[in-house]
């Protein structure tokens, strides 16, 4: 691996050391309310998550296919696909005439769209992209043609500060409102913790660089608050961000300590 400017070694390591800063920050803050307050709901998203022989199938596919050097690879694609799955519990749960087998439908369906959400991550348009190419996967499964297009427009339409396209179906805009609010909660402590990193390793960026693009990367994350699309991410998808944000400050200030001498 190299970079731009630098020793290699020397770059790498030191955006692992800002990474372990970041990660010791990150440790002082709380889990998020909604792993407290909705716990029931995560439990039954792992266990279907684990369980479940269409999602367990697709998820043994997909870690053959995803690359895992960009901050979006299987640990970010599960991540997403565990916490959809949990909105989409607590959103179908709002409605008393949801029946269990829909449920189990619509969990299966946003699990699979949180698995191949970024599977073209790399691609200029991956969502208009991976929306494409998860089709041609999701025909060798038990969908049928109504399902397929449901998770395609899902993933179509989870990127942030886009357009998306109309969904025509009640089931097919919720599945899409849980997959976009989850990956979205990864903006938070995630973006952090993990994401940044790997970006920034993989693209060689140069220091100086990153902490030129820093205040803007931080502005987009505190744009995010205002984006989150069901009632459920609506009400705990800001905190996510408030504590990305209160980690990203607290890790700015040590930045500009320990490393701004070497820019």
């Amino acid at each position: 691996m190299s970079f731009d400017d630098g020793s290699s070694n020397q770059k790498l390591n030191r955006y692992l050391l800002i990474r372990e800063k970041a990660r010791q920050i990150a440790a002082i803050f709380p889990h998020a309310d909604f792993y407290q307050d909705l716990s029931w709901a995560v439990k039954m998203s792992r266990s279907f998550f684990d369980s479940d022989p269409v999602v367990r199938q697709l998820n043994a596919e997909v870690a053959e296919l995803i690359d895992n050097d960009f901050g979006h690879g299987m640990k970010h694609a599960v991540k997403v696909s565990l916490d959809a799955g949990a909105l989409i519990i607590a959103e179908c749960r709002q409605t008393a005439d949801v029946e269990k087998k829909h449920e189990k439908r619509r969990l299966r369906m946003v699990q699979c769209a949180g698995l191949l959400h970024d599977i073209r991550r790399k691609d200029k348009n991956h969502a208009v992209e991976g929306a494409a190419y998860a089709k041609k996967i999701l025909i060798h499964h038990p969908f049928s043609t109504e399902e397929i297009e449901d998770i395609s427009q899902a993933i179509r339409n989870h990127e942030a500060f886009k357009n998306t396209t109309k969904i025509n179906t009640v089931e097919g805009l919720l599945i899409s409102d849980c997959l976009y609010d989850a990956d979205k909660f990864r903006w938070g402590p995630d973006n952090f913790k993990d994401t940044v990193w790997d970006m920034l390793i993989f693209s060689r960026t140069p220091f100086s660089k990153f902490l030129d693009i820093y205040p803007k990367g931080m502005e987009k994350v505190r744009q995010i608050k205002y984006t989150f699309r069901s009632t459920t991410g609506k009400k705990y998808g800001p905190q996510f961000i408030e504590t990305g944000l209160a980690i990203g400050r607290k890790l700015h200030n040590i930045i500009i300590e320990e490393f701004g001498d070497i820019i």
